[in-house]
Formats: structure tokens, sequence, C-alpha cells
């Protein structure tokens, strides 16, 4: 059993008030973040259920308006994986895998979510899957671009032979890549099992984690191994609202694909 749980602060110290910001699709609707974060997660078949997960009652508010189903956590959680421990404990969820669909991911096929629960199949102790991408050129212009306005946008992973990740950062890794050693794009979503959940909420923050703001090398500095499982896009866009900036960028996104 599988359920999907999108933990939503209001917060964010570069996009405040992100899960509630309006994306327009292709059918000139304006929907909040947090909607179409959860419309995504709701096409994924076979999940059990769905939750937004959040600290803060206009997003709780607007979850409860479109008709999601919310579970408030505690103001104190540092990050997404934290806030997803705190949904489920919360909850008493007893799911053989928890997925943590990030609330800036409206574009996430609901394939690549599927993945992850595949991947996590029967696994037994901590174990952590997440999607990556191959970058398209147009995807590392997106990245180029960014980095030479300062800005703080999409995450890489760096992949090992066996799938495994080496490393995950901010900054477009490795350099160079693109051709022999390919730029992966980590997509924003994260599968657990129970046991990598309590690993996880046990674990003091890193300073590799702090420097780059990414939860998932809590991780790696620990030596729990995360698993990247490779997606493909089958000629969809994808990006994530990081910044300001990425609104209109995924509007447009939505527009291309027919997205309402």
């Amino acid at each position: 059993m599988a359920v999907i749980v999108i933990p939503a602060r209001h917060g964010s110290q570069r996009f405040p008030g992100k899960p509630l910001a309006a994306l327009r699709g292709a059918g000139g609707e304006a929907r909040p973040l947090i909607r179409r974060a959860w419309e995504a997660a709701m096409a994924v078949p076979g999940v059990e259920g769905v939750w937004v997960a959040t600290d803060d009652e206009r997003i709780a508010d607007a979850a409860r308006g479109f008709g999601a189903e919310v579970v408030m956590t505690p103001e104190g959680c540092r990050n997404g994986t934290e806030r997803v421990a705190a949904a489920v404990e919360a909850l008493g969820l007893s799911a053989q895998v928890v997925v943590n669909l990030q609330g800036d991911a409206p574009l996430t096929p609901p394939w690549f979510v599927s993945a992850l629960i595949d991947a996590l199949d029967g696994a037994e102790g901590p174990a952590m899957a997440t999607p990556v991408l191959r970058c398209s050129e147009d995807t590392l212009a997106m990245f180029r671009e960014d980095r030479r306005h300062g800005r703080v946008g999409g995450t890489t992973a760096v992949v090992g032979a066996d799938g495994r990740a080496l490393y995950f950062s901010k900054e477009v890794l490795p350099f160079g890549g693109g051709g022999a050693a390919p730029v992966f794009h980590h997509v924003g979503v994260y599968a657990y099992t129970p046991a990598a959940l309590m690993a996880y909420g046990a674990l003091p923050p890193g300073r590799l984690e702090l420097a780059e703001g990414l939860e998932q090398l809590r991780f790696l500095e620990n030596g729990l191994p995360v698993t990247c499982v490779e997606v493909k896009d089958r000629g969809r866009a994808f990006w994530e609202v990081n910044t300001p900036e990425d609104v209109a960028r995924v509007e447009a996104m939505l527009l291309a694909e027919g997205i309402a």
C-alpha cells in the first residue's frame, strides 16, 4: 500500500506564500500551486490516499476548499521530509511506501511517482528512492540562465553506476556535463519505507544539507543510500516552482501541455 503526502509551508525564504501562488492553466483558470500539486498526486493510480500536510491555516483552508484531505503538522518541521514523517505519525498510517510529492511540483507526471513506488516494492529497512530526469538542452539552458542571474532554482543529481545518488546540488553538476556525463535534473519527489522516515527523524541536520538547502543530503551524509530512478518525460515538459520567476515558466508549460 502506498500513500502520498504533500508538505506545504507558507514561509519559504525564496518565495513566501508559494503554495497559494496562482498559476493559470490552458483553460484560463488560475489555480493555487498547492491545488495543482494535489491534482498531480490524485492522478497517480493505485494510491490509497492523498493528504496535504501543513502548519498554516491559510494553506489548510485553501486545500479543504478544493476538496483535499488536510493534516496539521508542527511548526517546528524543518523540511518536507520531517513534515511528512509528522503527518504519518499524526494520521497513524501503516503504508508500506510513503511518497512525498512536494507542493511546488505541479507538472509531475503520474508515471514518475509510480516508478518510485515500484522501486520500493518489497523493500525492508531504511530505503528511499527519488526520480531523476536526463536534462534536455532546453532544461540545461534554464538551469544556466538561473545561475547567470544569481537565482537558486532547480536541483541536479550526480548518480553512480549502481543508480545510487552520489550527491545533490543547486549547482549544475557535473561540471561540463551534457555529453558523456549527462546532467540529471532531480525531480522533487521522494518515496520512503516507514523505517527510512524513522531513521531520518532521528538524525540531526547535516552540514551539506544546511549548505545546499537540500533535505535529501541528510541521508547521504549519514551513509543511508538514496536510489535514483531514471524516468522518461515521454514528451512532457517538466519544471518546478522554486522562485517567482518560475511561475511564468510553469504557466507556459501548462498551456503547451493543454493542462487546464
